[in-house]
């Protein structure tokens, strides 16, 4: 049984970073970007008005001074290069090319227009109200580093740079594998001892929540079956990721199964809790192996500490954002009596603060599904109301 940290250390350095391909711009939202990006041109490419009103002289519009509203305006888009003269305005529109010779732009509300004549209400400086070229974004500089996701916000920054096509990395295809006679679809009726399967439906959702691609079948105990179903698993996936059987029970098949079709097995059992049987093991072709425990509550924190970092590296993220803890303040008393870290469910709020939800037990998934965080304490760890926790969203 191995530490929390060198497990995921082992993982961490046994997976690389997808392939990158190029994509259409509007596909690229959702990815990770597979290289840096410099700036294709400057933003704004040529000074434009902030503001609807009058391209000005500033030394010539101060409070109380009247100038002549020339017969041409400028509306935004093509630039009609008028040249402002002295004593003269030119009606501007929010976005236009500023006119040659003018040094500001005046507000249309701190005027007063009569006729083809302004008398100015408030002054304007120079400079004022123009967004000057390369204000923004200027032609060569870094935009976006190599590992960063691509979020919508960032998509309308490489649109206005004019990018037809975006390096990205691929989305790992992730393939769920839930074993056990004992678990049945829902939508389907239950006989006695039977279970609502959770964890393909909540492993799969978490796969897809963090930008893989993922897919979710279900194997009976039964070594054939099993074998079938996980060979084309591993052929098909990236990453396979098998719930349930991975313990020394008489019917846990699953860890004798993978070493027969191939997986070399890196490690089995970590010193954590919830989800101390837990197998990371890699195929001979590419495709990594995580097995975690089949209670929910097990499955998903293993998820969270393991498998989801694993993905994260896969899709070239940024090292920083693989794995994010943040310091909360505990709301209650928590503990840890036993001998491993131990993940509590815990809610945190806008303040910082965090407290247990419900029941701390590996099937409770009800008091899991209240849960927006897990709370670390070390083995032996009493934390009092007040003192500081650390804490992983999820």
């Amino acid at each position: 049984m191995i530490e929390e940290t060198e497990a995921r250390s082992r993982i961490l350095n046994a997976i690389e970073p997808g392939p990158v391909i190029w994509v259409p711009l509007f596909l690229g939202a959702e990815h990770v970007l597979g290289q840096d990006l410099a700036g294709l041109v400057d933003s704004p490419g040529f000074d434009n008005s902030s503001m609807d009103g009058y391209a000005v002289k500033a030394e010539e519009c101060q409070t109380g001074m009247s100038l002549q509203v020339a017969t041409e305006e400028q509306p935004a888009g093509v630039d009609r290069q008028l040249e402002l003269e002295d004593g003269q305005a030119i009606r501007i529109f929010t976005g236009a090319s500023i006119p040659m010779g003018a040094d500001a732009v005046i507000m249309q509300e701190d005027v007063e227009r009569d006729g083809d004549t302004i008398r100015i209400t408030e002054g304007v400086e120079k400079g004022e109200n123009i967004r000057r070229r390369g204000g923004d974004v200027c032609t060569g500089q870094r935009l976006l580093e190599k590992g960063e996701w691509i979020s919508p916000v960032k998509m309308g920054l490489l649109a206005s740079q004019g990018f037809p096509e975006l390096p990205v990395h691929c989305k790992p295809m992730v393939n769920i594998v839930t074993t056990g006679d004992e678990l049945v679809e829902p939508g389907y009726p239950l006989i006695a001892g039977e279970l609502y399967n959770s964890n393909g439906p909540m492993l799969r959702a978490a796969v897809e929540n963090a930008g893989a691609v993922g897919s979710a079948i279900h194997a009976m105990d039964d070594v054939g079956e099993l074998t079938a179903v996980l060979s084309e698993a591993i052929e098909t996936g990236d990453i396979v990721v098998v719930a349930g059987g991975v313990s020394v029970g008489e019917r846990d098949y699953v860890k004798q199964v993978l070493e027969d079709l191939g997986v070399e097995t890196n490690f089995w059992r970590v010193k954590v809790k919830p989800g101390k049987p837990f197998l990371f093991g890699q195929h001979p072709d590419g495709c990594s192996i995580f097995g975690l425990p089949g209670n929910p509550v097990s499955a998903f924190v293993t998820f969270q500490l393991f498998v989801l970092p694993a993905i994260r590296k896969r899709q070239g993220l940024l090292e920083s954002e693989i794995l994010s803890p943040r310091n909360a303040v505990a709301g209650e008393i928590m503990n840890n009596r036993g001998d491993r870290p131990h993940y509590l469910r815990g809610q945190l709020d806008e303040s910082g603060r965090v407290e247990l939800s419900g029941t701390q037990q590996s099937h409770a998934i009800f008091g899991l599904s209240k849960a927006n965080c897990l709370v670390r304490l070390e083995p032996e760890q009493e934390i009092a109301p007040g003192e500081a926790v650390q804490v992983f969203r999820i």
